[in-house]
């Protein structure tokens, strides 16, 4: 019975921590997308983008309206988001998009997690040529045809339409497109009544490595540690 109880206990706080981590980091993305665009979504499209991630993670509403407030106080504190590249263990690629308010701390956290996990941080430039730049948006599949969907929303900027895995694991729709299309194929799907789960900026590889079970562990282990890290948002790489 106990170790049941240890498992359980165990799923139950990295849950808790999960949660917890994309709380902070939403939190973060609503400061910033306030500052840079005021705090009514109506006008503000990354603030649309961040209300519906956070509903995606379950955050709830007062800490929303809490995260509003403080970047809208007079002692907020400024969040500079800050790109790092490196190498994992086995040659993988690694980007780590940061929020952060101290630019000595985080790159200290960043290179000491990379060496200690036998990876390497890098220059500018050394590792993100071999992603690409695009807007992931995930959506309930429930009620609506991928052809269609394709055919409607590709003037709108859409590269790639495909199934996916959400938040929990469930069933989604995963729509791409490019970077700078993202705001398009949001006004796309709004004008279609279409309330995506998440609407993200990610870094998609545009090559994989393929990696042993005992190999891939290595770089997952970095990977969790990067983004334990309080000045982390998200880590990205080209494991495959």
């Amino acid at each position: 019975m106990g170790r049941i109880f240890e498992v359980r206990k165990s799923a139950m706080f990295a849950r808790w921590d999960k949660m917890a981590k994309n709380f902070t980091r939403i939190g973060k993305e609503i400061i910033i997308a306030v500052k840079a665009g005021g705090p009514d979504p109506g006008t503000n499209a990354a603030l649309r983008r961040c209300f519906q991630n956070a509903r995606s993670v379950g955050m709830p509403k007062d800490r929303v309206e809490a995260a509003i407030k403080r970047a809208q106080g007079k002692e907020l504190i400024n969040y500079d988001e800050i790109l790092y590249e490196g190498y994992a263990p086995h040659g993988v690629a690694v980007l780590v998009e940061t929020a952060t308010d101290n630019h000595v701390r985080t790159v200290a956290n960043v290179k000491s997690i990379f060496n200690k996990g036998g990876g390497t941080l890098g220059n500018s430039g050394s590792v993100a040529f071999q992603f690409k730049k695009m807007g992931v948006f995930k959506l309930k599949p429930e009620g609506l045809s991928q052809e269609d969907l394709e055919l409607e929303l590709i003037d709108f900027g859409l590269e790639e339409l495909g199934e996916g895995t959400g938040e929990n694991g469930e069933e989604v729709l995963v729509l791409r497109c490019a970077f700078p299309d993202f705001g398009n194929l949001q006004k796309g799907l709004e004008e279609k009544g279409i309330n995506p789960l998440s609407a993200e900026i990610e870094w998609i590889p545009t090559t994989t490595v393929e990696l042993s079970e005992e190999q891939a562990q290595d770089v997952l282990k970095l990977v969790d540690k990067l983004e334990q890290d309080e000045d982390v948002q998200k880590v990205f790489h080209n494991l495959q």
